[in-house]
Order: structure tokens, then C-alpha cells, then sequence
């Protein structure tokens, strides 16, 4: 993003902060939202939140306390996981508080102040193949520890494409069905 213009970053945990820092070059802040970070009122033509929102106990107030800071025709992305039937021992390891529908996410970002511009599922093309595993993984009750483990180089390339083929269609149209959920959001004038 520091291609488009000045970034600002949270990272509420340290040794992820440091590696983002690392990485990055810019200052990270640290703290959680909605009331442990300092942003400047309508400083923002954009906030990206990139599977953040579940992480965050109190959504509704996150969302809220960053409304004031678009600035004016300013927007929101984000993204979250989809499907709360897929709960399972990867969104425990990930520390996540929810996953949401389409429903659900639409309601916690307009009760916060906002009109959705698009909703989208996307990680659709892989979704049959992740949902088998998440529904036999409830079936057999295996609830191990998270599914983290980087597959090999060749199956991450094509898991990779196949999951980059969608970006063309999610920024203009909607899949029914994913992994994931992307919404842009626009602060309603209150």
C-alpha cells in the first residue's frame, strides 16, 4: 500500500509487529482496537482491515471508532472468514472470536455507521475442498491443534493461482459461496 500514499499499521502483538516492521520499513504501532490506538479524525482515504475484524472481541465498537477517521468519501475494505459451520481448531490456533455470513457482517458494519458498496464471498474455488476437510474433520471430531503447515512448493504455487484466479471477478461481481468474505464500506454522514 506505501505505493498509493502515506501508510499507517497496528499490530497489537509484539513479535508480529517487529517482523512487520522489519519488513515494511514503517512504524507500527502497537494496541487493539476499538480503545487501545490513536488515530487522527478524517485522516484516511482508506482503512484495510485483511482478517482482522474476527480477531477483535468488540467489532461493532472497532468499526465504530474508525468511522470518524475516514476522511470525507473515504472507505473501509475488509475481510474476514466466512462460514461459522467451518469453526474449527484453526480459527482456535488463530485466535479468532467469530466467523461471520454475509448477513451478519453486513449488520455489525451498517449498525457501526457505514452503507456497504459490495459484499463478496471469495476463496470460492477452493471452498468445496476446504469445507470437506473442516466437515470430516467434525464428523471424525478431530479437533487437533490449527492447520498451519506450509505445503509443498508445488501444491502452495497451485493453491496460490487457483486462489488468485477470483481477483478479477470480486472486485466487480459476487460469488455466492467462499472461505472468505470482502466488504467495502462507505461512513454514512451522521
Amino acid at each position: 500500500l506505501q505505493h498509493y500514499g502515506t501508510v499507517d499499521a497496528i499490530e497489537p502483538d509484539g513479535p508480529a509487529r517487529a517482523l512487520a516492521i522489519e519488513r515494511s520499513g514503517i512504524a507500527v504501532q502497537g494496541g487493539l482496537l476499538p480503545d487501545g490506538v490513536t488515530l487522527d479524525a478524517g485522516a484516511y482515504d482508506l482503512i484495510v482491515m485483511l482478517d482482522v475484524l474476527e480477531h477483535i472481541p468488540d467489532d461493532a465498537g472497532a468499526l465504530a471508532f474508525l468511522h470518524d477517521k475516514l476522511a470525507t468519501g473515504g472507505r473501509l475494505l475488509l475481510t474476514v472468514p466466512a462460514a461459522p459451520w467451518m469453526w474449527s481448531a484453526h480459527d482456535l490456533a488463530h485466535h479468532h472470536q467469530r466467523r461471520y455470513t454475509a448477513a451478519a457482517l453486513t449488520r455489525v458494519v451498517e449498525r457501526s455507521g457505514y452503507r456497504v458498496r459490495h459484499i463478496t464471498h471469495f476463496n470460492t474455488l477452493l471452498f468445496p475442498v476446504i469445507a470437506a476437510v473442516r466437515a470430516l474433520g467434525k464428523l471424525l471430531h478431530r479437533n487437533g491443534g490449527g492447520d498451519d503447515a506450509m505445503p509443498p512448493a508445488v501444491l502452495n504455487h497451485a493453491l496460490a493461482v487457483t486462489f488468485g484466479a477470483e481477483r478479477h471477478w470480486v472486485a466487480r461481481g459476487s460469488f455466492p459461496v467462499g472461505v472468505s468474505l470482502g466488504l467495502v464500506a462507505e461512513p454514512v454522514i451522521r
